[in-house]
Order: C-alpha cells, then structure tokens, then sequence
C-alpha cells in the first residue's frame, strides 16, 4: 500500500496504448476508498464529456467507440489521458497515458544491387518509420529467407547480412514491413556473386559500425558491426570506459554483430567493435553509444499523516530513472502552489507545511515524470483539532534592548486558558524563509521572553502559541521589530619604527569589527594632553605613516574604527624614537625580549654584565682545576650582575626601561665601597705579578688608592670586544700547593681594557 491514501486511491491506472484507426479503445481506471466516489476523465487537461463516440464504463473505465487520428472537426483522439477520482477526503489524479495512433510510412531507404566476389560479404538495408515498431522480414526470389541459414543473419533495424557468398545466394531481395496499421513491400535488388574466392591480401576493414541508440530498459539492442579482409578479420568488442561487458543477456548475431538482451541503465556507455587481421596487431576500429533510459519509479512513497493545528506537516518523494525524474505536487488534483507556510526543497523531493491549519487538510500527490514515463504517488494530510482549545495570545508586543537583544510580551488568550501548559514563542528573522524559524518554550505563568544572541541591524519577526496536552492555540498577531545598530570592535594595532622621525600604524582587517565606515587615527606626545587629529582613513585603508616626529619623546598612538552608529573602543599604542636603527613599544603586552635585544642604553648594559658575569665564572672554575695563575680582567660592573637579583620580564616597567641609566648610575655609588671589598678577595685567591707586567700587556689601572671614589668611571663593554689577558708565568719557585694565601695582595681596582 505504499503510495496510497487508504480514505482514497487508484488500483488500476490508464497505460499508454498505441490505437488502430476507427478501431474501439478502452482505457482503464479503478479507484478504491471511502464512497461515494465520483470518477472523471480528462485529454490534455480538459474535462470529457459523455458522447456518443467517447463515454465511461460503470467500473470507471473509458471507451472510445471509433478511435480516428483527425476527425471532421480538425480534431483528434490522440493525447494525454489521465482519471481523476474525489470523495469528501479529496482528489488524487492517475498517471498520464499518452495515446498514440498506430500508423506506418513508405519506405525511405530501399535495398540496392550488390556484386560481390564469392566469398565476400553481402549487405542489404530497407528502413520504415511506424508506429508501432515495424516487424522487417526479408523475402529471396518472392520467397522468406531461410533464418536457419548461419551465414544470413537478420538485424531488428531491417539490415540482412550475408557472408560466406557462394553462387547460389544470387537472386533477388526485398522487405516486408508489418504492425498492426498497415503491410508494405519494399523495392527489389538484385545480388550477384562473381568469380571465384581471391587469395589477395587485403587489411581489415570495417564496412559497417554500431551506431547511436537510444533505447528503455527491457527492450534489446542490437549493435552493428561488419567487417571484410583477407584473411578474414577477427571481431571483437569492449567498452570505452574499460568496463567488462559481461556475458549475462549479450549474443553475437552472426560474425561480429553484438546483441544485447533486457537491458539496464547499466548498459549505457560508448562500445567498440574492432576488426583484427589474425595473428598481428593491425585493427580498424568503430564504435558507438548506446544509451538506456529508465521510467520514474519511486524509491521512497509519501505516507499520509495527522498532525495538529499549528505544527509543521512534511512530505518526502524520492523518484529515480534516467534521465533524472521531475517531481511535481498536486494538492487535490491541483498544482501546488508554494508561498510562506508552503515550501519545497531538495529538487521538490520534500514538501513541508508550517503552521498547518484545517484549510491544509487535502491528498497530496507526488507525480514523478521523464521522457521514459511516468508514476504518481499520494498521501493525506489530517489536520486534528480539538475543542476547547484556547485562543490566540493577546497583546503582542516587542521592544528593542540592545544591539542584539530584543524583549516579546504578551497577554493571555481570552478563552479557554485553564488547560494551559505553555507558550512557544516563534522567532525568525524576517528577511529568511518560514524554515528557518526556531522556537523558545516559555512557563505558563510567564508572559515575557528576553530573546538575546541577535545579530545588530537586523529586523525579527515574533509570534505566540499557548500549548494544552490536547494541543496548541492559533498563532498571535506577528510583530516585526529591528534591533539596534552596533559600534565596530576594537581594531588590532601594531607600530612599526621606520627612521628617527616617521613610525607607521597598521592594522588587519577583520569580520570581528563588524559594518564599519573607517578608521580614526590620533596621535599625541605623552605628556601632552592635546591629540593631533583624527585622521580620517577609509575601511580598505590598513596602514598608515605619522611623520615630522622629535625622537626624543614617547609618543602614544591611539585608533579605533567607526559607523553610522558611533565610535567603537580605541587600541592605544606607545613608541619611543631614539635612534635612526631603533624602536622600543612600551605598552603591554610587550615582547620584552626583543626589546632588550634592540635596545643599546641600560638594557643593553644589563646583558653584557650577565654575560661577562658568567664568562668570569667559567674561567675561574677552568685555573682553579689545572692550577693556573692568571690575571682576570674584570670591569666594575661584572659583580654588579653577579650579586643583583634579576628583575622578571613581567615585573619590569616601562618607567625603568626608559629611565634605567639614571637609576643604575645612583645604584653604583651606592654600592662602590663593597664592591672594592670583593675584588680585593678575588685578588687575594689569584695572586697577581708586579703591576709592571699590566703595563706590557697595556692594562690600565682604572681606580687608584688615591684616586676618589666619586671619580670612578663605569664603562660598559660589547661582547666582541671583550677579552681576557692571561699573565706570564712567575719566574720564582711556585708553593707546590698553589698561590701563597699569605702574601699581600695588591690593591687592584677594576680594570677595563686600554
């Protein structure tokens, strides 16, 4: 029962016929279903009514006393039949039979003499159009062809082929064409067989190739292929995709002729016949298509459902063939018209019905159509609605919140509210399709739904249904109402140093900002107040470049993007110019590592100290083991690294970057007089030669006891030109257990290179 209506469906539907002029016709039509039933007939869409030449049978059946191709009128009895049947559930439509009339024309292509040398290969061709197909027999000297004659091989099309000639094959060949209009006689040839068999060698050759077919599942196709040489050639055949033919329902008529019986879509393809001359590779080849088609045949049937007032109904047809079926709807016998509540999808495969009502109570038909044929299928739609149901909400109304948030309010049905379990509140935006629409439940005793994750700029419309156990309330009046327009976000900023004088500003661009306008560019000296600008860019504008700038301030760099509605959040940017090569960008979050690698002042001391601080360390553990006596050349502030903590990244301000010569120079004289402490010690474990030796190696004391400590200088040193000076050995006899801890140890102060 897939496909049918129990309240109303076809057992048997009308078929395409083919009709014998001035012959009756019937076309038959049963319907079964709930009565009474009223069946009627229409050609081409229109309404038949009882004649005397055409009328209904009582079992619902029409009969067409004298079928005629033209009439007197100018009119014909050929067309497109279809039965429709209708009860108080509704009307569903039969299939389309396409009627024809049986007819047959002259033959447009007659046999023609042939000679041939014996041995060779005769070939004879009469073709007729008729409908139906005309039946073709072949006709020797006014008598039929022996059939069960293995060298005469009769093709469907009127084609007879003859191989093998010998002298008795001569004589005279025509056709009869036969169906159920008329009998005709095709002209006369004659065949001659002359000589006798020729031992000349002759290449392959193809005398005739398949050709182009275009046929419908279950029929038999007959593919052409006839070749000549000497030696005779080899025939064979293969498909042009490369697939294997197979062997189920495929015969060779004759010496290479391919006959292929019941046939699928799965025969369709391009074939190949190939003439090759035995035991070599020289082939001729010909081919030809052969496309199978496949009447419209449902894979899935629509079902007939009952769903209540207010839901959504869904239909599903899935038709296949080949080609490709077109679905059409009919809703009671009518084309179905689509609009907001009625929407087909998935090429018209499913239909859907929203907010379904009792005027959507009907028998809905899916009618599955291609140039092979065509099938329809049917299903009813109940729409079940029970009394006592409330009314539609009240009151309706809709406010504007924010950029994406809106507030619905309601009021109670006026009737029937004792049952009511809940509302559903139905949202869509307004500009999308009825599916699109979602819903959110709200409790019984709420009558207000604050609906957020709205898009900016963008109109909603609302409406409400009360909920019973029984079923659901009318829908309420729609309200439309727009949310409010949204700021751009903050814009991503990134400032770029390009000389002593010029930064540039860029920025990406985003689908985060949302609709903007532009940019709005300022830019100020830190410790002013005043900006300059904006600077106005537009919204393809991503960069920017701020000129005529004193490399000696910060600078702070601010941009943000805007629209009809207002300014968005600005990102704010500092950047300080101090040298033609370097930059630093105060604000956080900052890659502080690569501030210190660009940055030549304090920070850069602070490197080289940690670095010569570890190098220091290194090279005391190395004498230590060997027991060497050297000389460390140290610089004054190679203590100051290894005995200062070091200062996290994150912890480190923008204050202190920029200002850490100062500090550091306090820093020092702060702590001179322990420092000279622990150089003394280092002194002591390494004893040193006379001061005289420095001077050869061009050392330079630079503190003296004599020299004030405010006078000490401080220099700091790169790391390539950086070294250490070892001492010359003692020429006095070592303490075999090393230095002597007991000598005096010079007063040596920090030492920097000459």
């Amino acid at each position: 029962d897939f496909g049918r209506s129990s309240e109303l469906a076809f057992v048997v539907e009308p078929s395409d016929d083919i009709a014998v002029q001035e012959q009756p016709l019937i076309l038959y039509c049963q319907v079964e279903g709930i009565q009474p039933i009223t069946i009627t007939w229409r050609k081409n869409g229109v309404m038949i009514v009882d004649s005397e030449n055409a009328f209904m049978l009582a079992n619902g059946s029409l009969y067409v006393s004298r079928f005629q191709r033209v009439r007197g009128d100018g009119s014909s009895d050929e067309g497109e039949y279809d039965c429709m049947a209708q009860n108080h559930y509704g009307l569903v439509v039969s299939r389309k039979a396409k009627i024809q009339a049986a007819t047959m024309s002259d033959f447009h292509i007659h046999p023609q003499n042939a000679v041939v040398e014996e041995g060779g290969v005769a070939r004879f061709q009469c073709q007729i159009h008729g409908l139906p197909e005309p039946v073709i027999l072949w006709h020797k000297n006014s008598m039929p062809v022996n059939t069960d004659n293995e060298r005469y091989t009769l093709l469907p099309k009127g084609v007879l082929q003859i191989t093998g000639l010998r002298a008795e094959d001569s004589g005279i060949f025509h056709c009869v064409a036969t169906n159920i209009a008329n009998v005709k006689f095709s002209r006369e040839a004659r065949l001659t067989v002359s000589g006798s068999h020729s031992t000349v060698y002759k290449d392959p050759m193809i005398l005739v190739g398949p050709e182009n077919l275009t046929l419908t599942v279950h029929q038999t196709a007959v593919l052409e292929c006839i070749a000549t040489g000497n030696p005779r050639p080899i025939v064979s055949w293969s498909r042009l995709d490369g697939r294997p033919i197979g062997v189920e329902g495929i015969q060779v008529l004759g010496t290479g002729n391919l006959m292929i019986s019941d046939l699928t879509v799965q025969h369709s393809g391009i074939y190949v016949c190939a003439a090759n001359k035995p035991g070599t590779r020289v082939r001729r080849t010909a081919q030809g298509s052969l496309v199978v088609q496949a009447p419209a045949e449902f894979v899935q049937h629509p079902q007939s459902i009952s769903r209540p007032v207010g839901t959504t109904a869904i239909f599903t047809c899935v038709a296949q063939g080949e080609p490709p079926p077109q679905i059409t709807w009919l809703r009671n016998g009518q084309i179905l018209e689509t609009s907001d509540h009625i929407k087909l999808k998935n090429n018209n495969s499913t239909l859907s019905i929203y907010g379904i009502n009792q005027a959507d109570e009907a028998i809905y038909q899916c009618l599955a159509e291609n140039s092979a044929g065509s099938t329809q299928a049917s299903a009813r739609l109940t729409v079940l609605w029970a009394d006592g149901l409330p009314s539609p909400p009240q009151g309706v109304r809709a406010e504007t919140v924010s950029a994406t948030t809106i507030q619905v309010s309601w009021e109670k049905p006026l009737q029937n509210t004792k049952e009511i379990i809940g509302y559903v509140l139905h949202i869509r935006k307004a500009a999308d399709p009825v599916e699109m629409e979602y819903q959110e439940a709200v409790s019984k005793s709420t009558f207000q739904q604050l609906v957020t994750d709205l898009e900016p700029s963008t109109s909603y419309s609302f409406y409400i249904k009360a909920y019973t156990s029984r079923g659901a309330s009318k829908a309420s009046e729609v309200t439309v109402v727009s949310t409010l327009g949204e700021v751009p976000a903050m814009p991503s900023l990134f400032i770029k140093v390009i000389n002593s004088t010029t930064v540039q500003a860029t920025w990406e661009p985003s689908i985060k900002l949302g609709q903007h306008e532009g940019f709005k560019l300022y830019y100020r000296k830190v410790h002013l107040s005043q900006y300059t600008g904006p600077v106005l860019l537009a919204s393809n504008v991503t960069a920017y470049n701020i000129t005529h700038l004193d490399a000696s301030v910060v600078y702070e760099v601010k941009l943000l993007a805007y629209n009809q509605h207002g300014d968005g959040n600005s990102t704010v940017r500092f950047v300080s110019l101090r040298e033609t090569v370097e930059r630093t960008v105060l604000n956080p979050p900052c890659d502080c590592m690569k501030d210190e690698q660009n940055n030549k002042t304090s920070t850069t001391g602070i490197i080289i100290g940690i670095h010569i601080g570890v190098t220091c360390i290194i090279f005391c553990i190395l004498f230590l083991m060997f027991g060497y006596r050297g000389r460390l050349l140290m610089c004054k502030n190679v203590q100051e690294q290894l005995s200062t903590p070091q200062i996290p990244r994150s912890q480190r301000s923008a204050t202190g970057l920029v200002l850490n010569g100062a500090t550091r120079r306090d820093r020092d004289d702060r702590d001179l007089n322990g420092k000279q402490l622990d150089m003394n010690e280092l002194e002591r474990l390494f004893p040193a030669s006379p001061s005289q030796e420095q001077q050869e190696k061009g050392i330079t004391s630079a503190h003296s006891p004599s020299a004030p400590h405010d006078e000490t200088q401080i220099s700091t040193l790169p790391l390539d030109e950086f070294s250490i000076i070892e001492e010359q050995p003692d020429p006095l006899p070592k303490n075999p257990h090393g230095s002597n801890p007991a000598a005096p140890a010079p007063d040596h102060g920090p030492a920097n290179e000459g």
